[in-house]
């Protein structure tokens, strides 16, 4: 029986690439986390992750 593969993850982006790309500094997206407002992160250990897509689709609804 072969091995099972899964299936690549998606990338995720750290709170820096994050930061980067909506060219906010790392304190707010702090902020914006402890009052639920900013774009979704997910805790990969002890580290926060953030899905590209879902920042950009936050972004696109800031615009909005």
């Amino acid at each position: 029986m072969a091995p099972v593969v899964p299936a690549s993850p998606p990338e995720l982006w750290s709170i820096n690439e994050t930061a980067a790309f909506l060219r906010v500094p790392v304190g707010t997206l702090y902020q914006w986390r402890h009052r639920r407002t900013g774009p979704r992160a997910f805790k990969v250990g002890r580290h926060l992750r953030y899905n590209p897509a879902e920042v950009r689709a936050w972004l696109e609804d800031q615009a909005a």
